[in-house]
């Protein structure tokens, strides 16, 4: 932005970039091939040391006994990096003994520590100091004296997940340039050591240099003060460097929720949350209490969002602390909490046991929040609801698209805006309404996400503009029918459905051919005739491909859909629909009349009889029938032109088969006496002559006087 007013309003201004640890030939590059000018302090030597394997102690542990081995080393102050406060205060915990028996100062220093105990850290102390240190104490101070360093090689990150809208910290492996910032610690002073906690090989495998902040977190701040800057096209601004574009849209999705934008622009509440030095979400908390006429308890609810949990994570309500009743919100569990010691100094509450020094500095950055809203908006105005709703609908101001609807009364299970699955924590006190808002989530798996913070609301709180009225048709899989649905909408979350009737005139072939092609078994029940056809179909394909036959399979079933389709509305209707007579209408007059005199349904035999020949591809035609209806017959039938026998099933008086063969004239010469034989025993009554070229062919056979 700097970069944009010197060249287009104030040609004249002067830029300096400073920094100790940013690469400076990128920004010069980006400012025009603009000078460096470097500025060289003294560093002493560091020996620098792995370790031989990758550890499989837990990380408080190595990092204890490492500490243990550079005191007997070293004669100044060692600094450890951690990567976050938990693994502080464990590892905290390993070296109280260490500490007590060699007299020395043990101390933490992380970003949330009040300034006055980050202040006595880096005083010099009248004994041995060790410091353990998140990567603050990487770039943001100096810590002098210390002449040893250990590092985990670890920092917690903040990234921003494009699919969930929150920053989430996760543990990562640093960067060499940081893994070199933290050894440069160690010689400010004096020659020093610096213990690396990981292998020379995984050193090998570090990044270069970290990712840019403005590649991985939330954007929705930056873009809301460009906007308010004037750039028209967010998109298009010459950042330095440049953020994914889904992070771009998130974020200006996010904005217009929280009606800090619109259609327009920056909306009047957009400007106002801008100018709060706050993120977007916890200044339209603060616009909106203000608002309500309860600035005082939306600051403390801001104060609690923004600084680091004052509550202890266990069971909700310590012992012999009753429930507040009937809260229906965590958040409003918190806020009583935190207001209760204000007044007396107690730290159990019905939202869990309070850690007394963050508690005091959430009440501490309250008193500034409340500060910077009235600075910019003046005194709040008469209350307009109860406190309690003020806190509440203040919240789903800043989080309108983390609403909640439960999947059924009873179940702490419910879908999100945006699709996701979250689920209630056991402990919360969101026990009763259909909607809540999930203020804090924590992801338990890819398809859902545990919801530690949920405050209840009520649906006339829902902002207008967010909420949609619109008629949905669809198909439904469980009644396999086209069906239309009114759905109230907040985003993508049902707030209400009602089934309806269609709208008069809708024409629903469409979306029923597109269903029944995703399930033709169920949607196209052939009967037999069809079946046969498809048959008859797809032999002569094969044996006479000059013809140019469909094949008839499933793709060339499913083009026939639009028009099966027609007039229906369900796969019931579409079982009713002519298939048959589809079928025949994509096929030409010729192809018609090759089937039936090519493939013909039925052969008359010489008794008379018109038989069904059953065709299957891949196999040649079967004709069963009786023996006695063949007297006179010398060769077997062909079809196709000539090109394929039949198979003849010949068949016994009680229409069982006696003799399969493709080869009629063998059958006779070779095989019929031995049949006949058979035959005359078991039917004594039929005639049976010992010539068949003679013998009457009859429909039924007649039975001798």
């Amino acid at each position: 932005m700097v970069r944009r007013v010197q060249s287009e309003v104030r040609p004249d201004l002067k830029a300096v970039v400073m920094s100790a640890t940013l690469a400076a030939e990128p920004i010069a590059r980006f400012l025009g091939n603009c000078p460096i000018v470097e500025s060289q302090g003294r560093l002493y030597p560091v020996e620098i040391s792995y370790l031989a394997h990758e550890p499989d102690v837990p990380l408080h542990h190595l990092a204890a006994d490492t500490v243990a081995e550079v005191l007997d080393q070293t004669t100044g102050d060692v600094l450890v990096f951690l990567p976050g406060v938990g693994e502080i205060r464990r590892t905290a915990d390993e070296l109280t003994g260490l500490a007590d028996r060699h007299n020395l100062a043990l101390m933490q220093l992380y970003g949330d520590l009040p300034l006055d105990e980050q202040q006595r850290v880096l005083r010099k102390a009248d004994r041995r100091k060790v410091v353990l240190a998140t990567n603050v104490a990487e770039t943001s101070v100096t810590i002098d004296g210390v002449t040893a360093v250990v590092d985990t090689g670890l920092a917690r990150v903040a990234r921003f997940d494009p699919g969930l809208g929150l920053n989430r910290l996760e543990i990562e492996r640093i960067s060499r340039s940081s893994a070199d910032q933290r050894a440069g610690r160690a010689g400010r002073t004096a020659p020093g050591v610096c213990r690396r906690l990981w292998t020379e090989r995984q050193q090998r495998g570090l990044a270069e240099r970290d990712t840019p902040e403005v590649l991985r977190v939330d954007l929705a701040g930056p873009v809301l003060e460009l906007l308010c800057w004037g750039e028209a096209d967010v998109k298009a601004f010459p950042w330095f460097e440049r953020p994914p574009e889904v992070a771009i849209d998130q974020a200006m999705h996010l904005l217009r929720e929280l009606g800090a934008m619109n259609d327009a622009g920056v909306t009047e509440t957009g400007r106002l949350m801008a100018r709060l030095p706050v993120q977007p979400r916890i200044a339209r908390l603060l616009v909106e209490g203000h608002g309500l006429g309860h600035v005082e308890r939306a600051a403390l609810l801001a104060a609690t969002l923004s600084e680091r949990d004052p509550f202890r994570r266990e069971p909700r309500a310590p012992r012999g602390v009753r429930p507040r009743q009937g809260s229906d919100s965590d958040v409003l569990d918190r806020v009583a909490a935190l207001e209760d010691f204000a007044r007396s100094g107690h730290r159990d509450s019905a939202a869990g046991q309070l850690d007394a020094g963050a508690a005091k500095f959430v009440l501490r950055s309250q008193d500034q929040l409340r500060r910077l809203i009235e600075v910019e908006t003046g005194r709040a105005p008469a209350a307009s609801v109860s406190a309690d709703k003020a806190v509440l609908r203040a919240v789903l101001a800043a989080f309108p698209d983390r609403v909640a609807r439960r999947r059924d009364p009873s179940s702490r299970r419910a879908v999100m805006v945006g699709g996701r699955g979250v689920r209630l924590a056991d402990e919360s006190a969101v026990t009763r309404p259909e909607l809540f808002v999930c203020v804090e989530l924590a992801e338990i798996g890819q398809a859902e996400s545990l919801v530690r913070q949920a405050s209840g609301i009520e649906r006339d709180w829902l902002p207008a503009e967010l909420v949609q009225t619109s008629i949905d048709v669809e198909f439904d899989p469980a009644r396999e029918r086209v069906v239309a649905v009114r759905r109230t909408r907040l985003e993508d979350l049902v707030l209400e459905e009602s089934p309806i009737n269609l709208p008069p005139g809708y024409d629903a072939a469409a979306l029923l051919a597109r269903e029944a092609a995703q399930r033709l078994d169920r949607a196209l029940m052939l009967d037999p005739d069809d079946e046969a056809y498809l048959a008859r179909v797809r032999c002569l394909r094969e044996w006479m491909p000059e013809l140019g036959l469909p094949d008839f399979g499933n793709d060339t079933l499913r083009e026939l859909l639009p028009q099966l389709c027609a007039g229906c509305t369900s796969f019931d209707e579409l079982r009713k629909a002519p298939i048959l007579w589809a079928i025949k209408h994509r096929l030409t007059q010729e192809q018609l009349r090759a089937v039936e005199r090519e493939a013909p349904e039925r052969l008359q035999v010489p008794s008379g009889n018109a038989i069904r020949l059953q065709y299957e591809p891949g196999k040649p035609p079967v004709l069963a029938v009786r023996i006695q209806e063949i007297f006179g017959w010398t060769d077997t039938p062909r079809v196709a032109g000539g090109r394929v026998s039949l198979l003849l099933h010949l068949l016994a008086p009680n229409m069982r088969p006696q003799q399969v063969t493709n080869d009629l004239r063998s059958f006779w010469a070779n095989t019929y006496a031995e049949v006949r034989k058979d035959l005359r025993r078991r039917y004594p009554k039929h005639a049976w002559p010992e010539d068949p070229s003679m013998g009457v062919a009859e429909k039924r056979p007649r039975r001798k006087p």
